[in-house]
């Protein structure tokens, strides 16, 4: 983590998130950094479909085609992202961490994340194995690790 936090403030850009299954603790990670302020703009925390749908502008159509959490969703919640936050980098995460799946018959640990890095955004689609707590863990360390590839 101190290594993103590094590059973040050594390339003087900031970022903004956008976390479901996570529930902020992606938000809470990056933030835990003394000089935060310097890097991180906002989170939004859109648990719920009508929280991606008011704070970030995620369609109800795509809802209902593809579901919370698909590749689609990610991307277009990283794109209400990147339009409402005064940032250079956009996160997005949304997946079912368990320890039941919903009703869309999807895996548990089935996590899709946007990302919006210099202007390109791009999605994933990963599968983590373990616990609740676990796929969250998982989840905010593989943000990490691709944006500090990335950056």
């Amino acid at each position: 983590m101190k290594k993103l936090t590094e590059l973040l403030k050594q390339k003087s850009l900031t970022i903004a998130v956008a976390e479901s299954c996570t529930g902020g603790n992606l938000s809470a990670l990056l933030t835990s950094e003394s000089g935060a302020s310097t890097y991180f703009d906002r989170g939004f925390i859109t648990y719920s479909n009508q929280a991606k749908i008011e704070l970030l502008g995620v369609k109800k159509s795509t809802l209902k085609m593809h579901g919370a959490v698909s590749e689609q969703t990610a991307l277009e919640m990283v794109r209400g992202v990147i339009k409402n936050a005064s940032a250079d980098i956009g996160v997005s995460i949304t997946g079912i961490a368990g320890p039941t799946s919903d009703d869309t018959n999807k895996p548990v640990g089935m996590v899709c994340f946007g990302f919006c890095i210099y202007g390109e955004c791009t999605t994933t689609t990963q599968r983590f194995g373990g616990d609740r707590y676990e796929v969250v863990e998982q989840s905010v360390a593989f943000v990490v690790s691709v944006l500090q590839k990335q950056l």
